[in-house]
């Protein structure tokens, strides 16, 4: 996402800068109210994307739109997708761009670590259009970015998912599992122990699909429905590193996923074919 002094077309805009500059505003309404009692305080409503939304949410989504507006009056023509105010044009239907100001705002909420911005840009309307992705966990402080066809970067270096882990048993070593509720978890307990040797559940499926892009988890799904918002920018992020991504149980469209706002099939992500066809069998509830 290389900045242009006169962008010819609308992905030449400066949509890494703004998505570093959204991300500053972030940090720094987060450094304002650092402890739980703070970011606990609702605004009285849910938003576009069905989740109560906090105060900070709502800030952060702010930060996130006052850069937006800003590439829009240099002359960028786009539609926002966001999880608090739903969709918002900005001139043309034909560049999303798919926005969670907070994915985990609960962790963000109750002070734990993981807690991140994620921002992708869209050419189209399904998974398979994203062209940039732009992830930032400000629990470790980890900018995560692709370009389409220019690989993925973690803080400006460039990574690549390597080779994945399993146990003397064959099972995958470290699985990332979202949507963890407890019904969730208990109809896929016998699925995990016979495939998983262990299991970690961040909280935010942005971060946990970006632990496999980085070969850290050797694979990730999310036990319920996923929403674009939530993903778009990682998987991207995943595929330009090296490794694989599924929407859903159809194997022939993986990448169909609508960049919309409810919440449609699972997430799965690995890094070979087998590990994919592994997590691709965990009960969805």
């Amino acid at each position: 996402m290389p900045p242009m002094t006169r962008p010819e077309t609308e992905l030449e805009h400066d949509w890494l800068g703004a998505c570093r500059n959204a991300t500053r505003g972030v940090q720094a309404l987060l450094d304002a109210a650092p402890t739980s009692a703070e970011r606990v305080i609702e605004v009285g409503t849910r938003g576009e994307g069905g989740d109560q939304t906090l105060v900070i949410d709502a800030a952060a989504e702010q930060c996130v739109f006052d850069e937006l507006e800003r590439l829009h009056d240099e002359g960028a023509r786009f539609t926002a997708v966001s999880e608090e105010r739903g969709i918002v044009e900005y001139g043309s239907d034909e560049l999303l761009v798919v926005i969670d100001p907070i994915d985990g705002s609960l962790n963000a909420k109750r002070g734990m670590p993981h807690h991140a911005v994620s921002i992708a840009v869209a050419s189209g309307p399904t998974m398979a259009d994203v062209d940039c992705g732009f992830v930032y966990d400000f629990g470790p402080k980890e900018e995560w970015r692709a370009t389409r066809g220019e690989g993925a970067f973690l803080n400006d270096v460039k990574i690549a998912a390597g080779a994945e882990r399993r146990d003397r048993k064959g099972r995958l070593e470290i699985v990332a599992i979202e949507t963890a509720w407890p019904k969730m978890l208990k109809a896929a307990a016998d699925d995990l122990e016979a495939k998983v040797y262990r299991v970690r559940a961040m909280g935010t499926i942005a971060v946990s699909m970006c632990q496999v892009a980085a070969g850290r988890a050797d694979g990730m799904a999310s036990l319920g429905g996923c929403r674009a918002i939530d993903a778009a920018a990682a998987q991207l992020i995943i595929r330009e590193a090296g490794g694989l991504v599924q929407f859903g149980h159809d194997s022939a469209q993986p990448l169909a996923h609508p960049l919309d706002l409810p919440p449609h099939g699972p997430v799965l992500a690995a890094l070979t074919e087998r590990g994919l066809a592994d997590v691709s069998t965990l009960p969805v509830v």
